[in-house]
């Protein structure tokens, strides 16, 4: 299972926001079901770090480096749905299809690499998916303004305290953010 089931947990993510535009779930319960999903997520997590909880799933769809630390799919539904609190549903499903599907595009293309910065390819591949994913929802600006966010948030790796931020965590507001001031031009 490995990478490819990283990848398809990480795609899974984009059934919330799509089933609101497919006219399945109102936009209320795309934000409950991803907070319900989350707080079970984050509920799994204090118990395999605290209470030694070990599913053979964890073997398969976490990274080494996440054996100690909270893990990736944690901070992907924390960031996300915080952010699908904040925006109304066109910059949600824009952000959410952002990372759920443009992270692992840019996963693809950068072959497992671990950098600082993420080679030139990666993030124009990063750019140009994420602006592919959020162009039906939202106008063009908007659409590679965010795509900037979500690139920036993805190709750049920054260190706190010794600790390498995950993008799970920081493309949801970045990609977020710059859709935000996207519309806020295109207006």
């Amino acid at each position: 299972m490995g990478e490819l089931g990283r990848r398809a947990v990480h795609a899974s993510g984009a059934l919330a926001p799509l089933s609101h535009a497919a006219g399945i779930l109102t936009w209320p319960q795309v934000r409950w079901t991803w907070t319900t999903v989350g707080v079970i997520a984050l509920a799994l997590e204090f118990l395999r770090l605290y209470a030694g909880l070990d599913l053979a799933l964890y073997d398969r769809l976490t990274r080494e480096y996440e054996q100690n630390s909270v893990a990736g799919y944690a901070l992907y539904m924390v960031s996300g749905g915080v952010v699908l609190w904040l925006v109304g549903p066109a910059v949600g499903t824009a952000t959410i299809l952002m990372l759920a599907l443009g992270d692992p595009v840019s996963g693809l293309l950068s072959s497992g690499e671990l950098r600082t910065v993420k080679r030139p390819r990666v993030l124009v591949g990063m750019f140009l998916a994420c602006t592919a994913l959020a162009a039906p929802f939202v106008p063009p600006i908007a659409a590679a303004a965010g795509a900037l966010g979500a690139t920036i948030a993805d190709g750049v790796k920054p260190r706190v305290g010794g600790f390498v931020v995950d993008d799970n965590l920081t493309i949801p507001p970045l990609a977020a953010a710059g859709l935000l001031v996207g519309l806020a031009f295109a207006a």
